[in-house]
């Protein structure tokens, strides 16, 4: 039971007040061991909220926004959190809930009369919860490519896009994190409350929240103001790369938050709900239900290195991870978009809580600072967090490098392609993503995800009648092989695309697709 709801006598209240006190939130050292962290791991800039027992602790930027520039990250720099969106919009979903327009276990089709998925069943089946929990049969970061990178499609017509998208497992027999769903859940909002995702969540959840610095559309904030930069490690350096826009995915990952901010979101989420004025942002009721677990998620033994995190429980709820460690039970988030990264946490039981946002994807370089504040906060200090993660992220890097030389090594280099370069040429199409064109320019293939203005880039030749993509912007290191099935005539029956190493995010979902060649048309 949380203090703010016990009852209990004025000394027991003072006793429990001076044993919080007690237990200092940061590390003594902190501001040093965040440079440290920020060198060792290259981060450019990051900022960190803590709170504890209802106070910010602490809401601050470290470095500065961009590689090069010497502009400091300060405590209202704006930096993308990604999924930790999610939760917004599940409160949101909470929040319409509240006002009786429609409940939890709700039919999505009730609200969305058109929303189709490729089992007719589970489309009927699928109910709002369901949107937010991860097990609708859909694969990992199915649909993915349908916004990621920006595409010309708006949300509705992804929306209209996932009836083709191939499902990989039974309605809600297993878990797969995707992020359509959310998209799903956006136009729901807007079915039933009359306004965008975008207008709902800035007035009912980040106004109401004095988040005064926060962004939901990424597509204004990320052109001018106290925006950081966006960078990543690049074959082997840490660089500039070019961030995401787009606001067709803004109820999966859009917001744009800063220390500041994030203090207050968390002191929202430690006071189930309530602003510290007694105020409400939600009902203790929707918190209870965006804190319950749902989906049940297999424990897989994380880095030897990192063994101790490895929890007892773990799953997922609405738009939030919950498992424990230590004791305790954690609720948390990551987030990950083009060159940020971030992780919200807190411990409801010792109404403490921590963001970290970043501007360098080094998960790794988070969890370094997370798990020693957590530590610091329950106690003890027995783990070299610094070091682990260091170990954890070097050996990362290293199985990816391991994996491209496998490989390389299998590779039969003196095979030839089945048929001559301009065989290959052709418009192909998949059902639920488009049109995928390959040209033959100069003598040499080039591919391009018509959608997808970045996906543009050189077809080499791997082996047999496998190629590689090799996208024009090296940033987006997400190479791909495309692998050609000829029929017995010599004419494309199909192509497959799969991801070039284990390094390639998630979202490049390129193994759904299914590429058929496009009949030309007769000329006249």
């Amino acid at each position: 039971m949380s203090l703010r709801c016990a009852v209990l006598p004025p000394p027991l209240l003072v006793l429990l007040a001076a044993s919080a006190a007690a237990q200092a939130p940061l590390p003594a050292d902190f501001d040093l061991y965040v440079a440290k962290v920020q060198q060792a791991f290259e981060i450019p800039g990051l900022c960190i909220a803590v709170v504890a027992h209802g106070h910010t602790t602490l809401a601050k930027g470290y470095g500065v926004q961009r590689l090069g520039e010497s502009v400091p990250v300060d405590a209202t720099t704006s930096f993308g959190i990604a999924s930790n969106t999610k939760v917004f919009t599940a409160a949101a979903l909470g929040l319409v809930v509240e006002q009786g327009k429609l409940g939890w276990d709700d039919p999505v089709q009730r609200h969305l009369p058109a929303f189709q998925l490729s089992d007719p069943y589970i489309a009927r089946e699928l109910t709002v919860r369901d949107l937010l929990v991860h097990r609708s049969g859909l694969g990992l970061g199915a649909g993915d490519l349908l916004w990621w990178p920006g595409t010309r499609y708006d949300r509705k017509e992804v929306v209209r896009r996932l009836r083709h998208v191939p499902l990989k497992t039974s309605f809600r027999s297993a878990y797969a994190y995707d992020n359509v769903l959310y998209l799903v859940a956006g136009e729901v909002i807007e079915a039933v409350s009359g306004q965008t995702w975008e207008q709902f969540v800035r007035e009912q959840i980040v106004q109401k929240a004095g988040m005064s610095h926060s962004h939901v559309q990424p597509s204004a904030a990320m052109t001018a103001g106290n925006v950081s930069g966006t960078h990543a490690r690049v074959g082997e350096t840490v660089q500039a790369v070019l961030p995401d826009t787009s606001d067709t995915t803004n109820p999966a990952g859009g917001i744009l938050s800063n220390a500041e901010d994030m203090a207050k979101w968390l002191t929202v989420l430690l006071g189930r709900g309530a602003l510290p004025d007694g105020a409400r942002v939600f009902a203790e009721r929707t918190w209870r239900e965006l804190t319950t677990l749902v989906t049940p998620i297999p424990i897989k033994d994380p880095n030897p290195v990192l063994g101790e995190l490895r929890p007892n429980f773990l799953g997922y709820a609405l738009g939030l991870s919950v498992s424990d460690y230590r004791g305790k039970k954690l609720i948390t988030h990551t987030g990950g978009l083009p060159g940020f990264v971030s992780r919200v946490l807190w411990v409801p039981e010792l109404q403490f809580g921590i963001a970290v946002l970043t501007n360098q994807e080094s998960l790794h370089g988070i969890d370094a600072i997370v798990w020693r504040v957590l530590d610091q906060q329950l106690g003890v200090a027995d783990k070299d967090w610094f070091r682990l993660h260091l170990q954890a992220e070097q050996k990362a890097r290293g199985d990816v490098q391991k994996g491209e030389a496998k490989a390389a090594a299998a590779r039969q280099k003196d095979s030839k392609p089945s048929l001559p370069l301009a065989g290959y040429a052709g418009s192909y199409e998949d059902a639920w993503y488009g049109e995928v064109s390959v040209q033959l320019v100069d003598g040499a293939l080039r591919i391009a995800f018509e959608p997808t203005p970045l996906l543009r880039g050189r077809l080499e030749h791997w082996q047999h009648d496998t190629f590689v993509a090799r996208w024009d912007d090296r940033g987006l290191r997400a190479d791909a092989f495309a692998t050609f099935a000829l029929k017995p005539d010599g004419a494309i029956d199909q192509v497959k695309i799969l991801p070039f190493d284990e390094g390639v995010d998630f979202s490049y979902d390129f193994e759904d697709l299914l590429l058929k060649p496009v009949a030309r048309k007769a000329s006249k």
